[in-house]
């Protein structure tokens, strides 16, 4: 049980802080007009930039280290 959630910390946190700051991005920065995609929903921002953390936290895991040859 405890490896489990050890094995999901860490996406968890990076989609939840991804969409935080798509939340802040469509407050500070947003379009105002609404013809934008991404930054005209805020729903749509926070999913975005879940979806950046989500993929951000694959690439920054310490995994792998067990197969190095260095």
């Amino acid at each position: 049980m405890r490896e489990r959630v050890r094995k999901w910390i860490r996406p968890i946190l990076f989609t939840s802080g991804g969409a935080v700051a798509g939340l802040g991005y469509y407050f500070l920065v947003g379009c105002s007009a609404g013809t934008c995609p991404i930054t005209a929903d805020p729903f749509t921002s926070m999913a975005y930039m879940g979806l950046i953390g989500w993929l951000l936290s694959g690439i920054s895991g310490t995994g792998g280290k067990e197969n190095c040859n260095i």
